[in-house]
C-alpha cells in the first residue's frame, strides 16, 4: 500500500523515521505482523484555524494540529507543543511514539499529540492565555478525560494546561479536571510531574550504566538541551557522582571538563534563557558538542539532532534519548556497529507519562500521593518496564529499540486483533 499523501516523506522527516523504526519490529511480531499497517497509520488528524485577535486591535491566525495515532489500548495521550516548526508530520510521529511508549510501559492509553505552529515567545501573556483557549475550543470535538488527554511538551507548562482545563470545562458545563495532565498542583495537578520525564532518563540510564558496567562516580555527562527534561536528569546524574561537562541549548553550547556547577548554572538560564553567557564555562562552537569527552550522551531537545556523521564523531558509550525521535536510523545503525547503546526515547523519556498517568488516576479518585510514593512507583514500573525490554533484546539479539518497538507493538496490535473491527 501507499504511503498518506499528505505528509513529508523526506527520509529524515521525523515520519518517516518512525516508519522506519517499524519495518524494523515487523520481523518480530509473529502472527501479528499480517495487521503491521495498523502502525503505519493514524486513526485521525485534526487541523484547525486558530484565530485570536492580537493586544493592538489586528487578528493574527495560527495553524494547530491534534493527531490521534492509536486508540487501541485506551484512551489519547500525549502533550502539546507550541514551536515555529511544528508540522503535521511532526505531530503525527510525536503521536505514533506515544503508542509505543505508552504501551513499552503497559500504560492503558493510546498515543495522541498536539501542537501549534507559533513562536510563543513573540506572544504577551494574554495572547498566548487566548491562543490556547481558541486551541482547546477548536480541538474539544476530539479531546476528553476518557478520549485524549493532552499535557505540557516543548513551551507549554502548567499555566498552559490550566487554561485548557478551564476551557474545556466551561464548554461541557462542569469541572473536568482530567481533561489535561501537568497541571499546577493546586487545580488537579501531581507532585513529581515537573521533574517525572528527567528523572526517567536518570533512572533508565541508571540500569542501563549498571548493565555495562559503567561506573556513575566520576562519569561525564553532555547534554544537550537544557530545558525541563535535560535540566532534571542532569541534577539527577550529578546527585549520583557524575559530573556535567557539555550542555547546548538553542542559545549555543558550553563547556567545562571539570564539570558544571548546576547551582549556578540553573539560575543563570533561568534569568538569561538560556546557557550563552555562563562566566563558569567557555563558549564552544555548536557542532563540536558532538565529539566533547563524556561516557553518556543525553539528546534532549527536539527530534532528528542525532545524524550519522554525528554518530561517528561521539564518544559517549551511552545515549539516552530524553527527546522524542532525536537519532536517525542511518544514525542508530553507526552507533550499533560501534557499540555504543542506546536507551530509546519510548522508554527512556517515559516518566513524563507515567507520573501523567497517576495524575489522571488520582483526579478520577480525588486521593493524591506523596511525591515518595509517586517517585517510588516511577522507578518501579520503568525498572519493570526496561527489564522486560533487555529480556526481548536478549532473546532475539537485537537492540534496545527494536525490542522496545516489539514489546509495545505486539501490546497494541493485541488489542487490535482482539477488539476486532468495527462493523
Amino acid at each position: 500500500m501507499s504511503r498518506l499523501s499528505y505528509v513529508d516523506e523526506s527520509p529524515d522527516g521525523p515520519w518517516s523515521t518512525y516508519l522506519a523504526q517499524v519495518d524494523r519490529v515487523v520481523p518480530y511480531l509473529g502472527s501479528l505482523a499480517r495487521w503491521a499497517e495498523t502502525l503505519k497509520r493514524c486513526k485521525r488528524a485534526l487541523i484547525v484555524d486558530v484565530p485570536i485577535e492580537m493586544d493592538d486591535g489586528s487578528v493574527a491566525h495560527f495553524e494547530g494540529f491534534r493527531v490521534q495515532h492509536n486508540l487501541s489500548r485506551g484512551p489519547g495521550k500525549g502533550g502539546v507543543r507550541y514551536h515555529p516548526a511544528v508540522t503535521l508530520d511532526e505531530v503525527m510521529a510525536l503521536a505514533a511514539w506515544m503508542s509505543v511508549k505508552n504501551a513499552a510501559v503497559n500504560l492503558p492509553y493510546g498515543g495522541a499529540k498536539g501542537g501549534i505552529r507559533v513562536d510563543p515567545k513573540t506572544l504577551s501573556h494574554k495572547e498566548l492565555e487566548r491562543l490556547t483557549r481558541r486551541y482547546t475550543s477548536e480541538i474539544g470535538i476530539i479531546i476528553g478525560p476518557q478520549q485524549d488527554i493532552p499535557a505540557p511538551d516543548v513551551n507549554t507548562n502548567a499555566q498552559i494546561m490550566a487554561w485548557m482545563m478551564d476551557t474545556y470545562s466551561m464548554n461541557v458545563g462542569a469541572t473536568a479536571t482530567g481533561v489535561v495532565t501537568g497541571k499546577p498542583i493546586h487545580l488537579g495537578g501531581s507532585l513529581g510531574r515537573v521533574k517525572a520525564t528527567g528523572r526517567g532518563v536518570f533512572v533508565t540510564g541508571r540500569e542501563a550504566a549498571r548493565r555495562i558496567n559503567l561506573e556513575l562516580q566520576g562519569a561525564r555527562v553532555a547534554v544537550q538541551g537544557f530545558g525541563n527534561v535535560g535540566s532534571a536528569a542532569a541534577e539527577l546524574f550529578v546527585g549520583a557522582g557524575a559530573k556535567i561537562v557539555a550542555v547546548q541549548d538553542h542559545t549555543g553550547t558550553i563547556v567545562n571538563s571539570r564539570g558544571l556547577d548546576l547551582a549556578t548554572l540553573m539560575p543563570h538560564v533561568r534569568e538569561a534563557g538560556g546557557v550563552a553567557g555562563f562566566p563558569g564555562a567557555d563558549r564552544a562552537d555548536d557542532e563540536s558538542f558532538w565529539g566533547v569527552d563524556c561516557e553518556i550522551l543525553i539528546p534532549a531537545a527536539l527530534e532528528s539532532q542525532l545524524t550519522p556523521a554525528r554518530a561517528r564523531r561521539t564518544k559517549a558509550k551511552l545515549v539516552l534519548e530524553g527527546a522524542n525521535g532525536p537519532t536517525l536510523p542511518a544514525a542508530d545503525d553507526v552507533l550499533a556497529e560501534r557499540g555504543i547503546l542506546v536507551v530509546p526515547d519510548v522508554i527512556c523519556n517515559a516518566g513524563g507519562v507515567t507520573v501523567s498517568y497517576f495524575e489522571w488516576v488520582q483526579d478520577f479518585s480525588s486521593f493524591f500521593w506523596t511525591e515518595d510514593e509517586i517517585n517510588l512507583r516511577l522507578d518501579k514500573i520503568l525498572v519493570g518496564a526496561l527489564k522486560r525490554i533487555w529480556d526481548t533484546a536478549d532473546q532475539h539479539k537485537i537492540t534496545l529499540r527494536t525490542a522496545t518497538f516489539a514489546v509495545a507493538c505486539e501490546r497494541i496490535l493485541m488489542a487490535r486483533v482482539e477488539r476486532g473491527l468495527y462493523p
